[in-house]
């Protein structure tokens, strides 16, 4: 899953590139870089091959995330419906805009119900944001028509899903503005880092500006540069680009390896008539960097997780998860609460602590995640599986 699994002098040749200037910032210092810069590399790099227009690189897949909405416009007291699935980073960028996280359920995709979001909006909305999580993509389709319907941003949260595609088009892509992460262990990793896409030249402006303290970065003398914005600094640095330059020659290589062993894993698990899978609107579009199996129910699942563990198999069982699902985000139902937020944005926050989201419940505590590691053979593959049957008779046997 993680492309620091991978690393080798690829990594190695940019960042050498970078350390004989000694100019590690990605801007300025024009005379002393020897033409090296990593950063606008890097964001040409990912403009081409996922074709987008315009990409712009930042410190972390939050920041990403924050700038996005930034440049949208979105801002106090605006609700952005979001996924109970996702990271906590998802509700924090929004909170930290201003912005109030709307909750909605998940289905079988693991990302957002369309009906459950259609059933979310309301005058306050501004905008709907899929996430696309463990590699995969939500239904986008749907999502796309309930935006257009009610006039609303759409902001594709890829985090998770690098070089994953949904017709043909790459995840972050097809909606008004997306985000990738760069954080160690996502499929492409600068170490820390993120990016902002979009085909809005506007948006893209503000997201340059709004990244860097509102620089316009006319000109190459950075103290006589204008601010048409107020920003904040989430600039990426030559050293953290280097990184992603090397790792993102190797994108196609990861997919490629990734998906190979996934699939020969699901395809021997199809023999068991107990497992349950993930269901993805565009099998062809998946980045392959999780196995999301769907099984029976609660016991079961959990049993798996721990059995899988014990034999030294990484897996995810999400629904204890106080990363990732909204049953355990105990700091932020508290928010209400909290001396940390203005007490007129905590007036607007929802009721997090008694919402139902029994729905996602039911899904998520049947769900058991393995990553898919770039280090893994064919061999290990069928390792894997045999010990994924094995267990999962065992637990029949018991019942």
């Amino acid at each position: 899953m993680p492309g620091f699994e991978l690393f080798d002098r690829e990594e190695q040749k940019h960042i050498q590139e970078v350390m004989d200037t000694g100019i590690i910032m990605r801007y300025n210092f024009d005379g002393l870089r020897n033409n090296q810069w990593k950063a606008k590399e890097l964001e040409t790099e990912i403009s081409k091959s996922l074709q987008i227009k315009y990409v712009h690189l930042t410190s972390s897949g939050t920041t990403a995330l924050i700038t996005a909405m930034k440049a949208l416009g979105i801002g106090a007291g605006d609700e952005v419906i979001m996924p109970v699935f996702t990271f906590v980073a998802s509700f924090e960028a929004i909170l930290f805009t201003g912005a109030i996280p709307v909750f909605a359920d998940i289905d079988d995709t693991l990302t957002l119900n369309p009906e459950a979001v259609e059933k979310a909006i309301t005058p306050r909305t501004k905008a709907i944001m899929p996430v696309h999580m463990c590699g995969a993509m939500a239904d986008l389709d749907e999502l796309i028509e309930i935006a257009k319907k009610h006039k609303l941003f759409l902001i594709e949260d890829a985090c998770q899903a690098t070089g994953a595609t949904y017709k043909g088009k790459s995840l972050g892509t097809i909606g008004d503005i997306g985000c990738l992460s760069f954080d160690f262990v996502k499929t492409v990793t600068c170490g820390e880092g993120g990016a902002v896409l979009t085909n809005d030249e506007k948006v893209y402006q503000l997201s340059e500006q709004f990244s860097d303290h509102g620089h316009d970065h006319v000109g190459n003398d950075r103290g006589a540069e204008d601010h048409p914005v107020v920003g904040l600094n989430f600039r990426i640095s030559e050293l953290h680009a280097a990184i992603g330059l090397g790792q993102w020659g190797k994108l196609d290589r990861f997919l490629a390896q990734q998906r190979k062993i996934k699939n020969r894993i699901k395809n021997n698990l199809k023999k068991s008539p107990e497992i349950g899978f993930r269901r993805i609107p565009d099998e062809a579009g998946d980045n392959a960097s999780f196995l999301s199996l769907i099984l029976d129910d609660e016991i079961f699942a959990k049993n798996l997780a721990n059995e899988l563990k014990s034999k030294e198999i990484p897996c995810a069982y999400w629904y204890d998860n106080k990363w990732h699902y909204v049953r355990k985000w105990d700091h932020f139902k508290n928010l209400k609460n909290s001396k940390q937020l203005y007490s007129e944005q905590r007036e607007l926050l929802p009721d997090y602590e008694n919402q139902d989201f029994s729905a996602s419940d039911a899904i998520m505590k049947r769900t058991v995640s393995i990553p898919i590691s770039l280090k893994w053979d064919e061999q290990k593959a069928d390792q894997i599986s045999a010990a994924i049957i094995e267990i999962t008779k065992n637990q029949t046997v018991e019942k």
